[in-house]
């Protein structure tokens, strides 16, 4: 499937400034990038190698107070949309290097606080089961509530909550999941089928021997997503960290099937 995708951010800082970007769509495995131009007017960029090998981030260096910044892609998605239910978990030992911290608990993904709840909940199911009961548990119990989290609200907070944004969705299936010893990472995406549009966040489970994309807001499925960028939780996937306060003036992200 073809996706067109369409960035425009303006924002104002109170001096010159350097922000750090991740928002261009990853040249990576299920994914081809057609066409894509980033507009950055006069700042100076410098690019870096995302997490885990995954796109890349860059550095944009600001000679004034305000960034205005365009990005148009057109992307292929070609990756398939598999269901879990026939997936295996890797027993831990044969997990590899690259892939185990994915196991750990994280700045907002408390996993080891959900060992006793996923043990007890879906102590019936295995593997990939196990992690589409899982995607299944938090659609059905958690409201998708705009406005309700913010950029400190970490996982448990969710939880006793049930209530959240996409970020907080794939936070608790980040946790749960690894609270299941099976690894998970975040994904920053872009999806035609988000609602309200934005940036969107899933997860990326481990599962017979490849990473496989999980929405568990339910809004969007493996093959019509982008893939941006991949971390622990949300603090290694923000589409922007700036040194300066920043003041959003501006902000539309559109998503559509090209």
């Amino acid at each position: 499937m073809r996706i067109q995708i369409d960035v425009a951010l303006h924002y104002r800082f109170p001096r010159p400034n350097t922000v750090f970007l991740t928002l261009e769509a990853a040249n990576a495995k299920g994914q081809e990038i057609v066409h894509e131009d980033l507009d950055l007017g006069d700042a100076e960029l410098y690019r870096i190698v995302g997490d885990a090998g995954v796109g890349e981030r860059i550095w944009a260096c600001l000679p004034g107070s305000e960034m205005i910044l365009n990005y148009r892609a057109l992307i292929d998605i070609t990756r398939p949309n598999r269901a879990l239910d026939a997936l295996d978990a890797a027993p831990l030992h044969l997990i590899p290097g690259e892939v185990a911290p994915y196991l750990r608990p994280s700045r907002y993904c408390q996993s080891d606080k959900f060992a006793t709840f996923v043990e007890k909940r879906f102590t019936q199911f295995a593997g990939g089961q196990k992690v589409a009961a899982m995607r299944e548990w938090i659609e059905a119990n958690l409201t998708y509530v705009p406005g309700s989290s913010d950029a400190d609200t970490n996982v448990l907070e969710t939880f006793a909550g049930r209530q959240g944004v996409c970020r907080d969705y794939a936070h608790l299936m980040c946790s749960m999941v690894r609270a299941a010893q099976i690894p998970a990472r975040m994904v920053a995406v872009y999806s035609p089928d988000v609602t309200p549009p934005d940036f969107h966040a899933v997860a990326e489970v481990w599962l017979s021997g490849q990473w496989h994309l999980v929405d568990a807001t339910g809004m969007g499925s493996a093959d019509t997503m982008a893939v941006i960028a991949v971390g622990r939780d949300a603090y290694d996937v923000a589409f922007m960290d700036s040194q300066a306060p920043a003041e959003m003036l501006s902000q539309s992200i559109n998503v559509s099937r090209a």
